[in-house]
């Protein structure tokens, strides 16, 4: 007798507006086995998850289930039907008990409407028992758990749902060594009880121990399935890399003579580890990496958003104490962070008031009144240079788009006149054509002298842009390409999955 899938995707394509994130994709998975889904920042996986747990819906293709077409409108009927996801940052109800959170939304009730505690808290014993974990922790709020025990929690709230198939998504990226061989014990008796586990992970060391298939992702497109005993690291690599299409970029590098920015020894415990690097007038320093490898948070350390346990930031030859932004900001240097919406932006204000806030000190006259046509005159020059589209200054930035958002972002920190400009993420959510002219403004800002660090997931921006590129993997450099012709795609996958390379100019 052959057995069958108990999920399969078929045929599965999803477009946003003119982006295929997904190019008819198969996918499958049996009951009792582990199924890796790999693949670089943007390869597609993130998307495929959504549709099989209800968040989105496909353009076309299919889903079946246990044999039978299955049509997902919300994550609560994926839950319903017994699919669960468990992600890398636990989606719980911190003020809430592991007990409450497990039972949210699905509450016991005696006959006269009232919660049954008792029943409650009885079954969370057994299912955490069932997992062979102590339930001790039961009536703790979640926020007080460590991210580990709250994977646990979730993990045992998808048995309390019956659930047939469980997603974990990079779920040891944020675990302790031991909390991670806890986690693969615990995947090991979720198999001994048939459930289907679908398994995604940039540690691509960590497979061979857990997985028994694996597929490989590149561009919204399946590029092999493999039985994980018989696929090398090498040939994964090589997969998910694949032959990308690099736009090249006429620039003549930098003399590599004047530091800038030297970083030594720099460290912060949980975050990174031994991070040393230089940064050269007018070059732009890639720095590459997997999500959750510490990059942005050195970059936060040097702009005095964290402070390091130890370590040494020197700028322009002299060591300094970055203790917070207004410092860094002293000392020429501009951040502009990953996420604009929480960090960077005030989107209830308006452009006028987002480029100027940074350099209000300088525009205040005399008694604390700001010279209003100073402040006018550069937010406007501003959204001239950077083709902001917008109505006016006075525009709300919440009323832009998220690649005018961006530019706005580039404008408030391009008005304190920087030295050192670090770039996070900047082209993230927008489209090909504002793309484009946020990278002809990097490099038109480094020809200016202006030093620019480069912080992004996308392989291609990095070769594009990128000088020179560091490499980070798990709070370490693991890669250092000083050659252009090293920085390709294969080098960079590897040394972002742990591999330590080293490509130097001399």
């Amino acid at each position: 007798m052959v057995l069958e899938p108990i999920l399969k995707a078929k045929k599965i394509v999803k477009n946003f507006g003119g982006v295929k994130a997904l190019r008819e994709v198969d996918f499958d998975l049996f009951a009792g086995e582990v199924h890796a889904l790999v693949g670089e920042n943007g390869a597609g996986k993130s998307t495929l998850i959504k549709i099989l747990t209800g968040v989105l819906e496909p353009d076309s293709g299919e889903i079946e289930y246990f044999g039978k077409k299955l049509v997902l409108k919300s994550p609560r009927e994926a839950h319903e039907a017994g699919i669960v996801a468990v992600y890398q940052e636990p989606l719980v109800y911190k003020h809430l008990s592991v007990v409450e959170n497990i039972f949210l939304g699905n509450e016991i009730k005696k006959k006269n409407g009232n919660v049954d505690w008792q029943r409650e808290r009885s079954i969370t014993r057994e299912l955490l028992k069932s997992l062979d974990i102590d339930p001790y922790f039961i009536d703790e709020p979640m926020g007080s758990l460590s991210t580990g025990l709250q994977q646990l929690t979730l993990i045992a709230k998808a048995l309390n749902y019956n659930a047939k198939v469980i997603i974990f998504d990079e779920p040891t990226a944020i675990l302790t060594e031991h909390e991670a061989q806890r986690l693969f014990s615990i995947i090991e008796r979720l198999k001994e009880k048939g459930v289907g586990i679908i398994y995604i992970s940039h540690r691509l060391e960590e497979l061979p121990q857990i997985a028994d298939r694996i597929t490989i992702m590149r561009d919204g497109q399946v590029m092999g399935n493999f039985d994980m005993n018989q696929v090398t690291r090498e040939k994964i690599i090589e997969l998910m890399a694949g032959h990308t299409l690099i736009e090249e970029l006429k620039r003549t590098p930098p003399e590599y003579t004047d530091v800038v920015l030297e970083v030594r020894n720099l460290s912060k415990k949980g975050m990174y580890q031994d991070i040393d690097f230089k940064l050269y007038r007018g070059e732009i320093l890639g720095f590459s990496g997997l999500v959750g490898a510490g990059r942005s948070e050195v970059m936060q350390t040097i702009f005095g958003l964290i402070k390091p346990d130890s370590g040494e930031i020197i700028i322009n030859g002299k060591k300094v104490n970055v203790k917070d932004p207004s410092i860094a900001m002293k000392l020429g240097i501009a951040y502009i962070p990953e996420d604009r919406g929480s960090q960077g932006l005030f989107k209830a204000l308006t452009i006028n008031f987002n480029v100027t806030i940074p350099i209000i000190e300088q525009l205040t006259k005399f008694l604390g009144i700001v010279d209003n046509s100073r402040e006018k005159e550069i937010a406007t020059r501003y959204l001239k240079w950077l083709q902001i589209k917008a109505p006016s200054i006075y525009t709300l930035v919440n009323n832009l788009s998220g690649g005018n958002q961006q530019k706005v972002l580039i404008a408030k920190w391009l008005a304190t006149s920087p030295k050192i400009l670090i770039l996070d993420e900047p082209t993230r959510g927008v489209d090909v054509a504002v793309k484009s002219q946020i990278h002809n403004e990097i490099l038109r800002l480094a020809d200016s002298g202006i030093s620019i660090i480069v912080v992004s997931s996308e392989l291609p921006e990095i070769i594009k842009l990128s000088d020179r590129v560091i490499v980070m993997h798990e709070g370490r450099i693991t890669g250092r390409f000083d050659k252009k012709e090293s920085i390709t795609p294969t080098n960079l996958l590897n040394a972002a999955t742990g591999a330590r390379m080293v490509y130097s100019r001399d």
